[in-house]
């Protein structure tokens, strides 16, 4: 059975770690969606650094072009998309990706999506999108999720080297997002052992009532996994025999042709 290859990583105590960099990025990544505009204090308490090193890191980014600054606001330039650009377009198995994610919303009417595990959450990084919205957020590219209680979460960390999964699982608050989420660590060890067996993952309302979704893995013809695909869709209108029976043997028939595909 193909696994996700190991990755080799830093700890802030190893001599080769550069702190400042970090910090930069924190920096960066403390603007989202909720918090577009900020001043330094705010910055500051949200990248978890004191003022004057906030300030630094803000002042320096500023200069590159990757922050503007607007009398005591900062907020993100243009120039920091190219950053996830970057990790977009050196990615060139995305566009063979994007087409089979299309193909599977033409034929089934169903929204489509290839995520990555980072941390613990999984990004969207790739989505062909039905005209029926699922969810009170709008999910794009970038978006992200608790990995827990998505199907394409679980698939990536069913697929993790067990103790890789198990030290996820142990630093991840598991939430009640419905009445139907899983929240015993017991009980989501047991599915994600059964989502390894079996090879696909079914979620139902468990993110958000009424969104049901089916994920299978997708690897490279080398047998690396370059992520999960999924088929998200409104329970009121597909049960879960149409998954299983109707939707499940398209995701994996895309998922072989992707390995054949992708090198």
């Amino acid at each position: 059975m193909p696994t996700q290859l190991e990755e080799e990583s830093l700890g802030p105590d190893d001599r080769d770690f550069v702190t400042a960099l970090a910090s930069g990025l924190e920096v960066i990544l403390a603007f989202d969606s909720d918090n577009p505009r900020m001043t330094l204090s705010e910055v500051a308490a949200k990248a978890g650094m004191n003022r004057a090193r906030a300030r630094r890191f803000l002042l320096t980014l500023h200069a590159l072009g990757y922050v503007h600054k607007r009398n005591r606001y900062f907020e993100l330039a243009p120039k920091a998309l190219q950053l996830g650009y970057a990790y977009l377009s050196s990615n060139n198995y995305r566009s063979v990706i994007q087409q089979h994610l299309e193909d599977i919303t033409q034929t089934l009417g169903e929204s489509s999506s290839l995520g990555v595990l980072d941390g613990n959450e999984v990004i969207y990084i790739a989505r062909s999108s039905a005209p029926h919205r699922l969810m009170a957020i709008t999910l794009s590219i970038g978006t992200r999720l608790p990995a827990v209680a998505t199907s394409m979460g679980r698939v990536l960390m069913a697929y993790l080297p067990e103790e890789k999964r198990e030290a996820l699982l142990e630093k991840t608050e598991l939430k009640a997002y419905t009445e139907r989420t899983i929240i015993d660590r017991k009980a989501l060890r047991e599915c994600l052992t059964e989502v390894r067996l079996k090879g696909y993952c079914i979620v139902d309302q468990e993110l958000d009532s009424g969104l049901r979704s089916l994920a299978v893995p997708a690897f490279d013809v080398n047998g690396k996994l370059l992520g999960a695909i999924n088929i998200s869709t409104n329970a009121a209108r597909i049960d879960l025999a149409t998954l299983t029976d109707s939707f499940l043997p398209l995701l994996q028939e895309k998922t072989r042709q992707i390995q054949m595909q992708v090198t």
